[in-house]
C-alpha cells in the first residue's frame, strides 16, 4: 500500500470517528494514542520499518472559517529530502512581526490597509516587507490586490509548526 493510500485510509477513520459523535470520539491530551495506533498500523500494513510521521487537524478560526487536513510522510524520505528547500519557509516564520501577521490574518484582518493600522508592527514600508516574504516562502497569497490570506492547505500545517515550537 502506497502513501497516499494509507493517507486515505487514515482520512477514512478520522471521518468515522468524527462521526461517532462528541461521546465517543477520543479526547485530546487523554494519554490515548488513537492516532498513533492507526498510523503505526498503516506503516505495518506497508512494509515501512523505520516508520513515518503523520499530522492532522480539524480547525475553526474565528473568522469562523473551518479546515480539515492532514498530511503523512515516511521517515526515510524525509531523511533523505533536501532540508535546505525548507529553510526558506523556516526563515520566514522565525520573526515575530511575520507571526503577528499571520496571527491577525488568521483573525479576520485580511487587508494591508487593515494591518498598516497595527500598533508595534513598524512602517508600513517594514510590514509590506514581511508580508512579501511571507508570501514568498508561500504562508500567504493574495487573491486579489492588498489582501492577503493563509492558504487553505497552510492553515493546519501553521498550527501544528506553531504547536511543535512550543515548549513541552
Amino acid at each position: 500500500m502506497d502513501l497516499e493510500e494509507r493517507v486515505a485510509e487514515l482520512e477514512r477513520r478520522f471521518a468515522a470517528l468524527e462521526s461517532a459523535g462528541p461521546a465517543e470520539a477520543p479526547e485530546l491530551g487523554a494519554g490515548d494514542f488513537w492516532a498513533l495506533d492507526g498510523l503505526k498500523q498503516q506503516l505495518a500494513g506497508a512494509g515501512a520499518p523505520d516508520g513515518g510521521v503523520l499530522f492532522t487537524g480539524s480547525v475553526r478560526l474565528p473568522t469562523q472559517e473551518r479546515y480539515e487536513w492532514q498530511y503523512g510522510a515516511l521517515t526515510d524520505g524525509l531523511l533523505a529530502a533536501d532540508w535546505e528547500q525548507t529553510a526558506e519557509s523556516f526563515a520566514a516564520l522565525g520573526n515575530a512581526v511575520r507571526l503577528r501577521l499571520l496571527r491577525e490574518i488568521l483573525g479576520g484582518r485580511r487587508t494591508a490597509a487593515e494591518l498598516t493600522e497595527l500598533e508595534g508592527l513598524g512602517t508600513t514600508g517594514q510590514i509590506y516587507h514581511h508580508l512579501r516574504q511571507l508570501t514568498g516562502a508561500g504562508w500567504l497569497h493574495t487573491p486579489s490586490r492588498g489582501r492577503y490570506e493563509v492558504p487553505g492547505t497552510r492553515v493546519v500545517p501553521l498550527l501544528v509548526v506553531l504547536a511543535a515550537a512550543r515548549p513541552h
